[in-house]
């Protein structure tokens, strides 16, 4: 007989009989899809019936019109091995998810639009995420539970009473996933508050809330707002992230079993929020914007039971006592043991500057004014700009507002640093009577995810002065850093270091199959990893997160090229690969 999975007046009904939703969320496009089958068994394992996952569009749509579902974006194959062992998912498709990832995995190409206004009735914006539902959705509905699937829940839009109020705008999102195909339940998720449940909620979906403890407290305020209808914590925070330059977040594994019994001990479903964290890899994090910038870092092991490398942890072991006291026991089991390996220390052998190379890494246009990324059709990396200012000139100060963090250049030599959350400016300069160049080299460190300021154009924001005077006429070098095969590279010379940003190689030899590793760079300051051609992770030496996770798939028995570029300079030129990671 077929499944049907329906909301009553008080409970969750899976063929008209209770049903509790034990949920762990894992996002497929933060594992490589040859880990989903031993993470997701884990997670079963535990004693969960659920899996929960978010959808992120700029990873799915990454140039406009132009869509990838394939290897670890791979999302049908992703709901399929939930089906095939044996449980149901959630699936979060957005458009926007927060997530600690890049502009709440919206694309950037959205910012090209100069009269786009995001998530609301804003005729661009629903334009784009129609075209964009139309390609995913199908792939969710045709494993929703009435296909025979593992799709038991859509949810639509993500914590947006946090954002704005546009009721219309989640009636609209709802319209297109029921046009799309979609007939399982539909529910929102907002925070345990009165803004953000009124903001967030409409009558008709369920309305469920987000929270990390208290969970009584919780689901009281959102029965003021709901009489009746089944009670879920759609994301139980039992861990948390990490920004650059904070303390590592880590919460006592006891407290979090504590309180997930509490939700269950409501009645209320829940779904733990991370079961299995994984990766931000690449350019992929994001950062919060309040009153200063701050950006995540690329690790989001996120102190869940299930750690980034897919080792669990006490917290683990407490939650399945938790879960199987409640008769929540699972028939399969896991194993524990995970296979890392140190490959110990590798010399760089090979450098090569980064504004010498700058022809072999980038198009340039000129324009009369310092462009964004954005505006120039690039989304990440970082992009060069450079001017000529004649003289002679007194000494005045150099402005500017960057998106996010700046280094600054006069005949090529570095003359400061400039950061978003900078309230002075650091650099002044006289012009000699034959002028000078002008060079400033900007990273983008992460797009907002959360809160008023997503609209997070990266580059210079505005113009440039030197004093009271606009700089005109700039080269713009976009320095996306997704193609490294045209560096040109020198043999490294130990003695010799400008502060300038340098590229520097070594090789990796693995003999056999590769296995998971970390990498660390003791005595490097600030940059970016390399592997095979993928952009890895950032580093930087302010912590927590002091080692990159590399999983095996992106390694290869033979010859593996690592590229780092370094921003601010380094001590030892080697790099180490170590089994265990270093968090904070």
């Amino acid at each position: 007989m077929e499944e049907r999975f329906t909301i009553g007046k008080k409970e969750i009904l899976l063929d008209g009989k209770p049903f509790t939703v034990v949920s762990g969320a894992m996002h497929y496009f933060r594992v490589p899809k040859a880990y989903w089958r031993d993470r997701l068994m884990k997670i079963k394992a535990c004693g969960m019936n659920t899996v929960e996952t978010y959808c992120a569009w700029n990873l799915h749509e990454p140039r406009e019109g132009t869509f990838d579902f394939e290897g670890d974006l791979d999302l049908g194959a992703y709901l399929d091995l939930i089906g095939e062992l044996g449980m149901f998912a959630i699936v979060r498709p957005g458009p926007y998810i927060c997530s600690e990832w890049d502009f709440g995995g919206l694309p950037w190409w959205l910012l090209k639009y100069d009269r786009i206004r995001l998530r609301c009735m804003n005729e661009t914006f629903m334009t784009k995420t129609a075209a964009y539902f139309a390609k995913l959705i199908p792939v969710i509905a045709a494993r929703q539970i009435s296909c025979g699937g593992p799709v038991i829940m859509v949810q639509v839009e993500n914590e947006y009473g946090s954002y704005g109020n546009d009721s219309d705008y989640i009636r609209a999102l709802a319209d297109l996933l029921t046009g799309n195909g979609i007939d399982c339940p539909l529910f929102t998720s907002d925070g345990a508050s009165a803004s953000m449940l009124s903001g967030g909620t409409v009558p008709e979906l369920l309305a469920t809330c987000n929270f990390g403890s208290h969970a009584a407290e919780q689901f009281k305020t959102l029965r003021k707002f709901r009489k009746t209808g089944p009670l879920m914590c759609a994301e139980y925070w039992n861990g948390w992230f990490d920004h650059w330059g904070e303390k590592h977040h880590r919460r006592d594994a006891d407290d979090a079993a504590r309180n997930l019994a509490e939700i269950l001990d409501c009645g209320a479903s829940v779904s733990v929020y991370m079961m299995h964290g994984g990766t931000n890899f690449g350019w992929m994090n994001g950062a919060n914007c309040k009153d200063v910038y701050e950006p995540t870092v690329n690790s989001y092991d996120d102190d869940a039971p299930i750690n980034e490398y897919g080792a669990l942890t006490p917290k683990y072991h407490r939650m399945k006592k938790v879960l199987g006291d409640r008769g929540f026991v699972s028939d399969v089991t896991a194993e524990d043991a995970v296979l890392t390996k140190a490959y110990g220390t590798v010399p760089f052998t090979h450098t090569a500057d980064l504004l010498d190379q700058l022809p072999n890494l980038s198009s340039p246009c000129t324009l009369p004014t310092p462009e964004n990324m954005e505006a120039l059709d690039q989304g990440y990396g970082f992009i060069c700009y450079t001017a000529f200012i004649a003289g002679p000139k007194e000494k005045n100060t150099l402005y500017m507002d960057v998106h996010d963090s700046a280094y600054v250049f006069i005949n090529g030599k570095f003359a400061g640093k400039y950061g978003r959350n900078d309230s002075k400016p650091r650099c002044a300069f006289a012009v000699p009577a034959n002028g000078l160049e002008l060079t400033v080299l900007v990273e983008n460190q992460g797009r907002v995810n959360y809160g008023p300021h997503l609209a997070d154009k990266k580059g210079i924001i505005g113009g440039v002065l030197h004093g009271q005077q606009y700089i005109y006429h700039w080269r713009h070098d976009p320095l996306p850093l997704s193609d490294l095969s045209g560096l040109s590279f020198t043999p490294l010379d130990r003695a010799r270091f400008e502060k300038r940003p340098v590229f520097l190689k070594a090789t990796l030899r693995i003999e056999g199959a590769p296995c998971d590793t970390f990498v660390k760079l003791p005595g490097f300051k600030k940059g970016v990893i390399f592997v095979n051609g993928t952009v890895l992770s950032r580093y930087w030496d302010i912590g927590p997160q002091r080692s990159a996770y590399l999983p095996a798939p992106l390694l290869r028995e033979g010859e593996n090229e690592v590229i780092v570029l370094e921003l601010e300079g380094y001590r030892r030129a080697q790099i180490e690969f170590s089994d265990r990671p270093a968090l904070g």
